[in-house]
């Protein structure tokens, strides 16, 4: 992402980016029990394969109605690789993988766990400086994963379960190495403009990923998996990498990571609606704990 341009935030500008980062967390909020109803109609690996390809379709849509389709550049390479093989695949791949046994509701709390490793991560290998407030911000998400995984009330003998959320937490390891990459990264071309590319590589991996884990699928092609398909390749990466690139040109980027906190919130929401997941307290002082946290940590930078 973009390092956001510190300019006055007033006036209609301001409101369309708010717009826009308000779309962006409620398309990527629905992305979660969109992601779990459609391993109803393919394996997993096929889900994220097939909305990665219709995602890369739109995106050269996009790209070529506004002009904006370039060649990458040499430079451009390790962070076209860094999103595309550790978000845009791995993320994706194990995220799918982990719903299949754990419900949407739990997996995008423990998915948005992703910058409370950046802290610890960037410290190690950036030399990003440990603030007080940053150890805090940790030490509250921390206590958030403790009250989802309590040992006196998770049970650590469903393997599957285990299994599942293990794999999430993984996929929140693999996005914070690629956001670390990311702010390391020395710019050559902007970044919406590798967003195709990095879908498009991402495709090219996962295609054959899902050959070689689900096989050939049998897909009964129902309206509503072609719905459930269109929304997440077009809305949830085409529309939602646009926007938010978008937006991180015109709010600044602690605001925009603020922002983004509502996409945990309305995958809760919208996975106890859309899916009938029971929300327990648990999992909304989990939540509330690890946002916080992350809150926390993100008011006491300074940009």
């Amino acid at each position: 992402m973009t390092t956001a341009v510190g300019t006055a935030t007033t006036g209609s500008p301001a409101r369309t980016a708010w717009l826009l980062l308000g779309v962006v967390a409620l398309a990527w909020g629905i992305n979660w029990p969109v992601g779990k109803a459609m391993l109803a109609y393919l394996p997993p690996i096929w889900v994220v394969a097939l909305r990665s390809a219709v995602g890369t379709l739109a995106l050269l849509v996009i790209c070529l109605l506004r002009g904006r389709l370039v060649i990458p550049k040499r430079g451009d390479i390790p962070v076209i690789l860094s999103v595309g093989v550790l978000h845009m695949t791995a993320f994706s791949a194990l995220v799918s993988l982990g719903l299949q046994f754990v419900p949407a509701g739990r997996s995008v709390v423990l998915a948005y766990t992703t910058p409370l490793w950046v802290v610890p991560g960037a410290w190690l290998l950036l030399g990003e400086p440990l603030t007080g407030r940053r150890l805090l911000g940790v030490g509250l998400g921390l206590l958030g994963l403790l009250l989802i995984f309590n040992p006196l009330t998770f049970d650590w003998h469903a393997g599957r379960a285990v299994f599942g959320n293990g794999l999430v937490m993984l996929a929140a390891l693999c996005w914070a190495a690629s956001i670390l990459y990311v702010r390391s990264h020395k710019w050559v071309t902007p970044p919406f403009e590798l967003v195709f590319w990095q879908a498009l590589l991402a495709t090219v991996l996962l295609v054959p990923l899902a050959l070689v884990h689900d096989g050939v699928p049998s897909i009964d092609w129902q309206p509503s998996l072609i719905g459930l398909l269109l929304y997440g390749g077009v809305f949830g990466i085409a529309l939602a990498y646009w926007a938010v690139t978008t937006v991180n040109r015109m709010l600044p980027a602690a605001t925009t990571s603020l922002g983004l906190l509502g996409v945990p919130v309305f995958g809760i929401v919208c996975s106890a609606v859309a899916l009938g997941e029971v929300v327990s307290a648990a999992l909304l002082g989990a939540m509330g704990l690890i946002l916080g946290g992350i809150l926390v940590g993100a008011l006491g930078r300074r940009s």
